[in-house]
């Protein structure tokens, strides 16, 4: 027994000798981590946008919180819920008040050519509920409302403040426009509704947003 604890405290001291020798290494965020494959939970981020645009005699206004995952330094990708208002005035009637309230899911897809740059496309469908109010004073319209849904496809891009390596949290500000045109989309302008001279024209969807980065750990991977 005596001999085999000799042996093992001999070891022990020639590995410690070792180790002392050894220069001691620190992990550098800005050093390059070995490629991982598969789902990595750091590639997940959160956050959302706002939305706002103005035209004469309306707004929109409305917030989307997302999901998504760095699909690579390239590309990202999640899944949305987004929530617009809607308030317009009447072309014929000034004072009559269209009220609109929207939801629904969607999808984008981010690509950063260069990491402050990104084009997005984003597709939404989208319920609607409207209200129309008359003047009180009016006898030519009565009070109605209805519900609708609309696809969107939102195509365009923006400014990030940084998407780069070992970045976890940018800022981002982005201009998108509707390409489908569908009159039930919060983001056109139905010119002279329900008549021959009927136009839907395309507003531009301006949004300003954060991402943050989830599950980043000390070293804010990214």
């Amino acid at each position: 027994m005596k001999k085999i604890f000799c042996i093992a405290s001999a070891l022990l001291l020639i590995i410690a000798s070792r180790a002392q020798d050894e220069p001691v290494k620190v992990r550098n965020a800005n050093e390059d981590q070995p490629e991982e494959k598969g789902f990595k939970k750091e590639n997940l981020f959160t956050g959302g946008g706002v939305t706002a645009s103005f035209y004469s005699g309306g707004s929109v206004l409305g917030v989307s919180p997302v999901l998504g995952y760095k699909i690579n330094d390239y590309f990202d990708g999640g899944v949305v819920l987004n929530y617009v208002f809607n308030g317009t005035r009447d072309y014929y009637e000034p004072n009559d008040k269209y009220r609109q309230h929207v939801w629904g899911p969607g999808a984008f897809v981010r690509a950063y050519p260069i990491p402050f740059l990104f084009l997005q496309a984003q597709f939404e469908q989208n319920f609607t509920n409207q209200k129309y109010t008359p003047k009180p004073e009016s006898n030519m319209y009565a009070p109605g409302s209805f519900s609708a849904n609309a696809p969107s496809l939102l195509l365009g891009g923006g400014y990030s403040t940084g998407r780069i390596k070992g970045g976890t949290t940018f800022f981002y500000l982005s201009i998108l426009a509707d390409v489908l045109k569908n009159r039930n989309s919060p983001y056109v302008d139905v010119v002279y509704p329900n008549t021959a001279d009927e136009r839907v024209r395309i507003l531009p969807v301006i949004r300003a947003g954060v991402n943050v980065g989830l599950f980043q750990g000390r070293y804010g991977r990214y």
